[in-house]
């Protein structure tokens, strides 16, 4: 093969609304795009998204784009991805992943050879409502209803806990646990002390699962949680930084959660989430796939990725709703929502 060659461009995206979360409010998001071409693929690219998340990627690097830049003229030298070298930088690994796979792909943004690829099939996604006020969540969480979502996720620990629950039970009051299933994601939120009680008062509404209600970093914990407690945990920022085999295989036997989320971006792209995947499986743990707030580049990605770890017929909704929260996302990658599914229109 001929020799390869890498572009980076920078782009900032901006939010419809504010997305709030637990580590603050984001109103733009910065990416970074490899383009990747060879010699002897004339006429072809490859492009990749690079989209850590401030105060929460552990790649968020002050010198991120001089880091990109040596892993890229890496990649271009040795005709190849080193795996283990990019392991502690797993937003730029995606990226090069997602340029690798479309540039001998032949150019094409149908990353998998799916059913979903193929548009045969739509991945079933949840709604996201995202933290704000109680009138705020209330009118987001009616749209998301109205647009025909039959799973959604609530963020909480932003407001108080008792408007949070307040909010919840005039969903199920409205709607049963057979009509929607809810899924809320803590980022962190309580503390150990507190956790237990406020997961008993959540579980009583009927809630599928709660992503992370502790900080992370604390495993024993977390573990005590995780076997008490009537709501099933999920992990999400608890993987952010475990990169190796050994370590994941640690994480998973210490803790045992009910289900781990993988964020590509987060959690050693491409080949550190089929890792993850692969450990649970082991020890019966579930999980799914979300995005990261990037844009529709790297959503493509992940969405084929989820279609080749749980496809074919996925059943259960994955977090892949994340596309129209940009008010100038990239609109030549050819996904849409459809109801509650992402599609790829080939």
């Amino acid at each position: 093969m001929g020799r390869y060659h890498i572009d980076i461009t920078t782009r900032t995206f901006h939010f419809k609304e504010p997305a709030g979360t637990s580590r603050g409010v984001y109103t733009t998001r910065v990416s970074r795009f490899v383009h990747l071409t060879c010699d002897d693929l004339p006429g072809i690219v490859g492009v990749g998204e690079c989209a850590p998340l401030p105060h929460l990627s552990c790649d968020d690097l002050p010198d991120y784009d001089t880091v990109l830049r040596h892993h890229c003229d890496d990649v271009c030298a040795r005709g190849g991805i080193d795996i283990d070298a990019l392991r502690d930088c797993p937003s730029m690994l995606f990226g090069l992943e997602t340029a690798w796979n479309q540039l001998h792909r032949g150019g094409s943004t149908a990353l998998s050879d799916t059913p979903f690829a193929r548009g045969e099939e739509g991945i079933p996604i949840n709604g996201l409502v995202w933290m704000g006020n109680f009138d705020t969540m209330c009118r987001r969480l009616e749209l998301k209803l109205n647009q025909g979502f039959s799973c959604v996720k609530i963020k909480i620990g932003a407001i108080d806990f008792d408007d949070e629950m307040a909010l919840i039970r005039r969903l199920r009051d409205r709607y049963g646990s057979d009509s929607i299933e809810l899924r809320v994601d803590a980022n962190g939120a309580f503390t150990p002390d507190e956790a237990m009680d406020k997961l008993t008062r959540l579980a009583a509404l009927g809630i599928h699962s709660i992503e992370q209600p502790v900080r992370a970093g604390q495993w024993q914990q977390m573990s005590r949680l995780c076997e008490a407690s009537p709501l099933p945990i999920a992990l999400d920022e608890e993987l952010i930084g475990v990169n190796t085999l050994e370590r994941k295989r640690q994480l998973l036997d210490t803790i045992r959660p009910r289900y781990i989320i993988l964020k590509p971006s987060l959690h050693g792209g491409v080949s550190g989430c089929r890792e993850w995947i692969a450990l649970a499986r082991e020890r019966g743990i579930g999980s799914w796939i979300t995005s990261a707030l990037e844009s529709n580049v790297g959503l493509n990605a992940i969405a084929h990725l989820a279609a080749e770890c749980y496809g074919p017929a996925i059943s259960m909704p994955q977090g892949l709703g994340t596309g129209q929260l940009f008010t100038d996302n990239i609109d030549t990658v050819p996904i849409a929502i459809r109801g509650d599914k992402l599609w790829y229109l080939p």
